[in-house]
């Protein structure tokens, strides 16, 4: 059996070592071990018999002599399974002579040949990963990013008659993201987010606002000027559920993996978001008061109602809350302001509800339809179309 033979097959090597009371030699310890063990074990674990169809491979001997008395080591290759091994290690214990002298072997341990084999590959696979890193250079890297948005740029699809650039699930996906140009879709997809659509420019196209109110919507926008006004126009002609944005300054494009992620796990419900950023100039919403001032009836008690209504919602400001009323203006629930929607939508009936937020055009036409008279909120945006069975009342 040749050298590379045993290197290959084997899997353990088992190391003893052997003290005897006088001078011994190489062959004296090898004939001892199969001389010793031979009969001891059953016939499928005879060394002769093992050693000859290369089950276990030349015994390794390395003796030492001092002062009348001999040292060494043992080494026996095996490419039997770990019980067979472990038995065989075990059975050199039971030498107690080698040649004219007493002796002892103790088997010290049982060495994994494959395990040490695995930790120098992956040693050796560091070391060659790391010269790979370093020896990379300027122009590597380029070509590196260059192939990378190639492939972002072949993933990349198109949503709507406008060809507007989106991720490759905003067929299917029940939730969306939409960002303002394609350098935003080509950044989110880098990181693996894939339900995105570009409005490209602050003119928001029809096909974005009618998107946005048959699936659930994200407005991911620029932390600068620009992202405001996409914003405004989103929510003009949209229905967004979520808000974020990119950190003050920045662009959605320029954001790394984790200033996306921290972005879009902190976005909040639209109502949230405006009654705590003024995104409206005051020209608008003085317009606006005005608008609701002169089509709200002006009865001595309605007005009564209507201060009442007012002071009821002082009480919830800055709760992120509010409460459904009967005919009575009595509370009849309590609910946080991100479910107001669906509380309406599945409300039987109810005179009024009051909550700390923003009313929408969404709110406008499930409430109308609930047959609930009014809507009490510190301010409204975007009522294009007042049902005349709805009184909206504001604060703002």
């Amino acid at each position: 059996m040749g050298k590379g033979e045993e290197l290959t097959t084997t899997k353990y090597l088992i190391h003893a070592q052997i003290n005897a009371n006088g001078i011994v030699e190489k062959p004296d310890v090898v004939g001892a071990v199969f001389g010793q063990t031979e009969g001891l074990l059953s016939n499928d674990l005879d060394l002769r018999e093992l050693q000859r169809t290369g089950r276990i491979g030349r015994i390794q001997v390395d003796i030492r002599s001092n002062s009348g008395r001999a040292k060494g080591d043992i080494v026996i290759p095996s490419s039997l399974d770990r019980i067979e091994t472990a038995i065989l290690a075990a059975s050199l214990e039971t030498i107690n002579r080698v040649g004219p002298c007493e002796a002892e072997i103790q088997t010290t341990k049982v060495e994994d040949v494959r395990a040490v084999k695995r930790e120098q590959v992956v040693n050796r696979a560091k070391e060659i990963y790391k010269s790979m890193v370093e020896s990379v250079g300027p122009e590597s890297m380029q070509m590196i990013e260059e192939v990378r948005e190639a492939m972002r740029v072949h993933e990349i699809s198109e949503y709507g008659e406008d060809r507007l650039p989106a991720g490759p699930s905003i067929h299917t996906s029940d939730a969306i993201i939409v960002v303002e140009g394609r350098s935003d879709v080509l950044n989110l997809l880098k990181y693996g987010i894939k339900n995105t659509v570009a409005v490209e420019g602050v003119n928001v196209p029809q096909s974005i606002g009618d998107l946005s109110k048959k699936r659930t919507t994200t407005a991911f926008v620029d932390g600068d000027r620009g992202g405001e006004l996409i914003l405004k126009e989103l929510l003009q002609i949209g229905d967004v559920d979520y808000i974020t944005r990119a950190p003050q300054g920045k662009e959605v494009e320029d954001l790394e993996k984790d200033e996306v992620l921290v972005a879009l796990r902190d976005k909040v419900p639209t109502p949230q978001f405006l009654a705590n950023h003024n995104i409206f100039s005051e020209k608008n919403k003085s317009s606006k008061r005005k608008e609701e001032k002169r089509k709200e009836p002006k009865t001595p008690v309605e007005n009564d109602e209507v201060r009442l209504m007012k002071d009821m919602l002082r009480e919830f400001e800055g709760t992120g809350s509010g409460a459904i009323l009967d005919e009575a203006l009595n509370m009849t629930k309590e609910v946080a302001v991100e479910d107001i929607y669906e509380e309406i939508k599945n409300i039987d009936s109810a005179e009024a509800v009051i909550f700390d937020g923003i009313i929408s055009q969404r709110l406008v036409d499930v409430a109308s339809k609930k047959g609930i008279k009014k809507l009490v909120a510190f301010n409204s945006i975007n009522v294009v179309k007042k049902p005349r069975n709805l009184q909206l009342i504001t604060i703002n």
